[in-house]
Formats: C-alpha cells, sequence, structure tokens
C-alpha cells in the first residue's frame, strides 16, 4: 500500500506512467475527453443551434474538413443519420450510417457510426470506428477531422479501457494534427488541453486550461470553453480550492443542461467530473440538485457513461439512498465483467463500501479481493478491518497512507484525500484504548479542515474531537457533537448523522439519560431506516444498557429480508446456489444461509415448492 502522499502526486503526473486508481479517475476524464473544430461538430447536438452552420466555411469560402454533423457536401442518407443522432436515436442512427457506409466507406460515416455506437455503449465498437474514421479522414486529407477523431480514441481508450499508454499515444497524434493549424484558432484550444493534460505541474496545467478557456470564447466554441472550464474545476478541487473548484463546475454543468455544448463525450467528462468531485468532498447536496436538474437529459441522451456510474453511486451511497447505488453500482461492475479491470475496480469498491455500511462484511470481503494494494480502496478496506474486529490491521494501513508529520503544511489534496483517512484512523485507536494517539489525529484533522469551507470535514473533526472527549471524560464533548450534527444534517450524509447521534447518546450517558435514550432511539431509527443492521444492533445494545425498552426482531414477523427476497427471485428462475453467489456477488455458504431462511419464513419444504411459490406470486399479482 502506498502513502498518502505518493497517491496525491501521481494525481499531478498524469500522462506519465500507469494510471493511478478509481479516485483519479475523474481528473482523468475531465482531462481526455474528445474535442473538435468549432466549425464541425460532429458529436449529438443536444439541442439544435443555427449558429455553427454559418461558420462552416472559412473567409476565404474554402470549406474547412467538417463532421457528420456540419457537412458541407450532404446527402438524405448522412442527414437521417444526423437527425436520429440529434434526437438521441442511436439504433435507428447505427443503421443509417451503416447503409451510407455499405455504399461509400467515408471519414464522416465512420464517425457517425462510431457516436452511435458509443451512446449505445458498445466502446470497443465506437473506437474501432473511430479509428476508421481516422484512417479515412487521413486518406482525405482532412486533417482537423482526423485529429478530431483522434482525441475521441484518447478518450474512450484512456477513460473507458484504461489503456493509459494507448491514450497518450492518440493524444499524441491529435495534438500533432491540430498544432498544424497555428495559435491563432480554435484548435489550438484543444492542443492547450492536451498539453495540459501532460503537465505534471499544477500551476502550469491551470494556466494553459485559463488560455484554452479564453480561446474557447474568442472562437465562440462551448466544448472548448466548457471543457477547459470543468477541467479546471477539478485542478482547483485538488489543490484545496474546493469551492472554488465546485463554482466552475456548476457553470459547466449549467451550459450541458442548457444545451449549449456539441459533443456527447464532452457532455459526459463534464459529467463524470462533477460526479467524481461531489463524491470526493462528500458534497451531497450540490449533487442532489444537479441530478435533479439533469434528470432528463441523463435519460434522453443516455450521456453518462457506463464508468461514470461507479462514482454516481458512491454519491447515492453518502446520501443514504442505498437501494438506488446498488442498482447502479451492479449495472456498473456488470458492464465491465469482461474486461477494463481498473474500471470494475471503481464499481466493486464502491460496492464493498456500501456492503459495509449495510454489514454485510463477507460480501464486502469478497468483493476487495484483490484489491488489497489499489489506494482507493484504503478507507473501505479499513472501515471493513474494524467491522470485523481487526483493529491492528486497520491502524497498520492507516497509518501507512496517512504517515506525514502531524505539524506539517498539509499537502497539496490532502484535505480531499487524507481527511477521511484521518477520521477513521481516530476511530481505530479509540477501539484499540490509544486516546493520546486519537486526540493527536484528531488536532491534524482539524488543521486540515479550516482550510476548507465545506461542512464534511468540519463535521468529521468535531466528531473526532467528540469522541476524544468522551474517551477522556473531559471537554466540552457536547458542543463538539451538536457542532458535528448540524455540519452533518447541512452536508445531507444520514450515516455519519446518525453514528453522530449515538456518540452523543455515549457522551450523556451518565450526566443526561433520558437525553441519552432519545438520541440513541434517533440514531436506532435512522440505522433500521437505511438497514445498516451491525450499526442498529449496537444502538439497540446501547439502549439496553440505559434501560431503554428495545423492539426485538424485525418488522413484520417472518417477512424476508431484501437479500432473502433476491435470492427467493434467483431459486424461482431455477438458478443454483453458486449461479446465485455470482449473481449477487456473495458465497455458496452465505447463500444457503438464505436459502435456509427464506424456506422456514415461508414455511416451504425445499427448492420445487420455492419455485411453485414464486410462480404463485407472480400469477396472482
Amino acid at each position: 500500500m502506498v502513502p498518502s502522499s505518493q497517491i496525491l502526486n501521481r494525481r499531478h503526473t498524469l500522462g506519465r506512467g500507469p494510471p493511478a486508481p478509481v479516485l483519479r479517475v475523474a481528473t482523468d476524464i475531465t482531462q481526455s475527453t474528445p474535442a473538435h473544430h468549432t466549425n464541425h461538430r460532429h458529436h449529438v447536438i443536444l439541442r439544435p443551434r443555427a449558429a455553427p452552420l454559418a461558420r462552416d466555411r472559412s473567409a476565404g469560402g474554402i470549406g474547412r474538413p467538417g463532421s457528420c454533423h456540419h457537412r458541407l457536401v450532404s446527402s438524405p442518407l448522412m442527414d437521417d443519420g444526423v437527425a436520429a443522432l440529434r434526437r438521441g436515436d442511436a439504433s435507428a442512427a447505427r443503421r443509417v450510417f451503416e447503409s451510407a457506409l455499405a455504399e461509400v466507406e467515408s471519414g464522416e460515416a465512420f464517425e457517425g457510426l462510431a457516436e452511435a455506437l458509443y451512446l449505445e455503449r458498445e466502446y470497443a465498437a465506437a473506437a474501432d470506428h473511430y479509428e476508421r474514421a481516422y484512417a479515412a479522414y487521413r486518406r482525405e486529407r482532412q486533417h482537423m477531422a482526423a485529429g478530431r477523431a483522434a482525441r475521441t480514441v484518447s478518450w474512450i481508450t484512456g477513460n473507458v479501457f484504461g489503456d493509459w499508454a494507448v491514450r497518450i499515444g492518440w493524444l499524441a497524434r491529435a495534438r500533432a494534427i491540430l498544432t498544424e493549424a497555428g495559435e491563432d484558432s480554435p484548435e489550438h484550444g484543444w492542443v492547450l488541453i492536451i498539453r495540459a493534460f501532460l503537465e505534471p505541474d499544477a500551476q502550469a496545467r491551470e494556466a494553459f486550461l485559463r488560455e484554452a478557456i479564453a480561446i474557447g470564447r474568442r472562437f465562440g466554441d462551448p466544448d472548448i470553453e466548457f471543457y477547459a472550464l470543468s477541467y479546471l474545476g477539478g485542478v482547483l478541487v485538488m489543490t484545496d480550492r474546493v469551492e472554488e473548484g465546485l463554482v466552475l463546475t456548476d457553470e459547466a454543468l449549467a451550459a450541458a443542461c442548457a444545451g449549449e455544448l456539441a459533443e456527447v463525450a464532452t457532455v459526459d467528462s463534464i459529467f463524470c467530473g462533477f460526479f467524481w468531485t461531489c463524491e470526493l468532498v462528500n458534497d451531497v447536496p450540490r449533487a442532489d440538485q444537479w441530478m435533479r436538474a439533469a434528470a432528463e437529459l441523463m435519460q434522453r441522451r443516455n450521456v453518462v457513461a457506463a464508468f461514470c456510474r461507479a462514482h454516481y453511486g458512491g454519491i447515492l451511497t453518502a446520501a443514504g439512498r442505498w437501494d438506488e447505488a446498488e442498482v447502479q453500482l451492479l449495472e456498473s461492475t456488470r458492464h465491465f465483467d469482461r474486461g477494463m479491470p481498473e474500471r470494475r475496480a471503481a464499481s466493486l469498491i464502491r460496492l464493498a463500501d456500501l456492503r459495509v455500511r449495510q454489514g454485510r462484511l463477507e460480501e464486502s470481503a469478497m468483493l476487495l479481493d484483490g484489491l488489497d494494494d489499489h489506494p482507493d480502496a484504503v478507507r473501505t478496506l479499513a472501515a471493513l478491518y474494524l467491522a470485523r474486529g481487526e483493529a491492528a490491521l486497520a491502524q497498520d494501513l492507516l497509518e501507512r497512507c496517512t504517515a506525514g508529520s502531524d505539524d506539517g503544511v498539509p499537502t497539496v489534496g490532502e484535505s480531499t484525500m487524507v481527511g477521511p483517512l484521518l477520521a477513521l484512523l481516530v476511530d481505530v485507536y479509540l477501539e484499540a484504548d490509544n486516546v493520546d494517539a486519537a486526540e493527536r489525529i484528531a488536532q491534524r484533522l482539524a488543521r486540515i479542515a479550516e482550510a476548507q469551507r465545506g461542512p464534511y470535514l468540519k463535521a468529521a473533526a468535531a466528531l473526532a474531537k467528540g469522541q476524544v472527549c468522551v474517551a477522556r471524560g473531559q471537554g466540552d464533548a457536547r458542543s463538539c457533537l451538536h457542532s458535528a450534527l448540524e455540519s452533518f444534517a447541512l452536508a445531507q450524509l444520514p450515516m455519519e448523522l446518525a453514528q453522530t447521534r449515538l456518540e452523543m447518546a455515549r457522551a450523556l450517558a451518565a450526566s443526561s439519560p433520558q437525553v441519552a435514550i432519545a438520541a440513541a432511539k434517533a440514531a436506532l431509527e435512522d440505522f433500521e431506516r437505511l438497514k445498516a443492521a451491525r450499526h442498529a444492533d449496537v444502538a439497540a445494545a446501547l439502549l439496553r444498557s440505559l434501560g431503554a425498552p428495545v423492539r426485538t426482531g424485525p418488522k413484520g414477523h417472518g417477512a424476508l429480508t431484501k437479500r432473502e427476497t433476491e435470492v427467493l427471485q434467483l431459486v424461482g428462475v431455477g438458478l443454483s446456489n453458486p449461479e446465485i453467489g455470482d449473481r449477487l456477488f456473495i458465497t455458496r455458504k452465505t447463500v444457503e444461509h438464505h436459502v435456509g431462511n427464506v424456506l422456514a419464513k415461508l414455511g416451504l419444504r425445499n427448492r420445487a415448492e420455492a419455485v411453485a411459490y414464486v410462480t404463485r406470486e407472480k400469477t396472482s399479482r
């Protein structure tokens, strides 16, 4: 496991080696979206605009190379394909462009088919056809269109497949071709974006992006402007200018939702970068607002790529919307079942985090198998260790990944990357009764939190301080925990809010038992609503120790749990225990346990009766 300082440094040396893990993905995403010449838009037009058509010819009247969306030579067949892309009908567009290619092979027909395949999330086929478009455009001497196709291949190979060397190769081709247009051209904006991607120094990267934004505005190219703006927002977040960076991301999202952007992959990039950033800094309110504002766009245009759904699932998990999170994470994981291990890891790690929160520790361990050295798995793996009573393992892992001077100046990105690990390390030290170490880490976390305006780290620091006060039996624990409650409520983090209520109950158990009981009951209700079984058990145990009555057994005696219902449905369609285990990412032994519970609760004698039961239930609906 690498120290956090090395992880952070790798995030600022993109393109210089193998890709860093998942939390770096969005930095990649905001850095390598395919681009285009402003006069030759080739991706789905989210809302038709008249302005670009007027710019399809140069001042001398000679047509520049165009994409399938803005061509100087038209045909009814190609027009039909463009129209299908514009209305979001990728299947129809695919059929049209395949027919066009059957008549004659051209760069624009290959490019149109590639875009349709991309929208259908057939990424390997899309990359292949963008490569064919590149070759065709080179044969046709349409160099700018070839550069655009090369950038798109780079986007797919890097951000979908995780093939960093292939991505760098295609970026180099795109840069070489686009450079031919000179600095006084919109193409230079994309050259600057590519340079920013390859630049390890954060200040130089920022300068390139600000210049690219200016070029996009000067030439009236919103794809350059807002792609660079979104990418710059990510850079600012990673250099601890979180609020400033998020505001830029907000602006880019507004442009996407307003239909100002022409490239679907640019829109994908902006949304992926946004999900990643909000997940990283636990900004659930911002994510929730934009997910509601962009819901229609995301559904109608299918613009959020499968590899972005892991970040989306992470946000939903933090927001307490666990059923929705599971759908997104399972869908993302299954999409990458046949390859793309880097992208699959993103989903597996977040699904494992959800399982830890749910108390399904065995399943979480299975999901994390083979990911022990994955930097993005650190927090989830440490939380799993702690939940299983393996505090020493959690401590060793977290100490190695947060190594650094307690009095040192936080390194770039430390508040967003290391802060959550420090909060968990406080829990680990307290579990080991090492209050002095817990207090030292809590103080370090407080110093980092001071540099951020957002509520999450401030809440985490206040909770850590309150926990130390409770452990020492001195200090104003109540005040600290009230501050944490307010901030977690503001951050809309229900799990953390419930955990803080439980800590408040512990703090007040001796001095104000009635208030403590009320806090513990509120925590228990929160945990039950979230279906966080392990934490609900802890809250119930505390209530019993305070002399308060606690309901025993599940609500609705004999009712199946969500997991048991899932197992029953799979038994009903004839799957074996191993097949059910593969489908649900659980062991055969766990499946057997669930099947036994289902049979007992429903009064069934065997699997055949279970199949008949499911059939009757479907028939009666």
